[in-house]
């Protein structure tokens, strides 16, 4: 029996994205210009920049005037006040605030630093500072991307739609599902046997994480302008899922 295996592929060819841009297009131009037959099962990993980008998620700071407690919490943060205002503007509860870091809720219910909110790789226009927020919904995004494809070239296929996360207990920043369509964001094997017979009791995988890690290490975090990243053999069923299911409900949150 021939042992499982996964290949991840950054696609050539992907375009700088500008707002409106024909994501589903750019992808499957990107899958033919890597010479890659898409199939079903397949799964397209977007970084979540592009798809800001595309829908348009991105502000100018000339037109961000900060509140007074943006003011407060950029000072503590020493943080860009107009920023901070971005931030409170996306943010449900503000978690912690030290020099360098606001860790906040955001609306989508993810805790995180500065509500995604990141400068890097943002073109302004003129010279002009920009910034771009997360999509407003990202796992209603990466369900538009797929049923695009879908339409398009007939293939039932997974997207995730991946940024960069810290984490709490680790150094270094790991790629991580923010929005995910046509294949599970968290599967649940409780109750099923290991090699021994013995039912796992806690055995919950963030399976769609796992893959949007394994993704950033085609991505990049720099200039490498790989955006777009092409996976083959996930190895679970692919039930649509979405990665609010690997949102910790707040109940079960020990640090809150």
């Amino acid at each position: 029996m021939n042992a499982p295996s996964l290949t991840v592929t950054a696609l050539a060819g992907v375009p700088t994205v500008a707002a409106g841009a024909d994501l589903a297009g750019i992808a499957i131009a990107g899958i033919a210009t890597s010479g890659i037959e898409l199939r079903d099962g397949d799964i397209l990993v977007f970084a979540q920049k592009v798809v800001s980008k595309a829908e348009g998620r991105r502000v100018k700071l000339a037109g961000v005037t900060p509140s007074a407690r943006a003011v407060e919490l950029g000072r503590q943060a020493d943080k860009d006040p107009r920023i901070v205002e971005l931030i409170l503007s996306e943010t449900v509860e503000v978690l912690r605030c030290r020099p360098g870091a606001i860790i906040v809720e955001d609306r989508r219910g993810m805790v995180m630093a500065h509500a995604g909110i990141d400068a890097s790789n943002v073109e302004g226009d003129s010279g002009e500072e920009s910034v771009l927020l997360l999509p407003a919904d990202p796992d209603a995004s990466a369900a538009r991307i797929r049923d695009d494809i879908r339409a398009r070239v007939g293939k039932t296929i997974g997207v995730i739609i991946n940024d960069s996360f810290g984490r709490a207990w680790r150094l270094g920043t790991v790629g991580t599902a923010i929005g995910v369509a046509g294949m599970p964001g968290l599967l649940d094997l409780r109750g099923k046997p290991d090699r021994t017979g013995r039912l796992l009791q806690t055995s919950e995988l963030g399976v769609a994480d796992e893959a949007a890690a394994a993704a950033s290490l085609m991505m990049g975090q720099a200039n490498e302008g790989r955006p777009i990243v092409h996976m083959r053999g996930f190895p679970y069923p692919m039930t649509d899922g979405s990665a609010a299911e690997l949102v910790r409900p707040r109940q079960m949150d020990l640090f809150r």
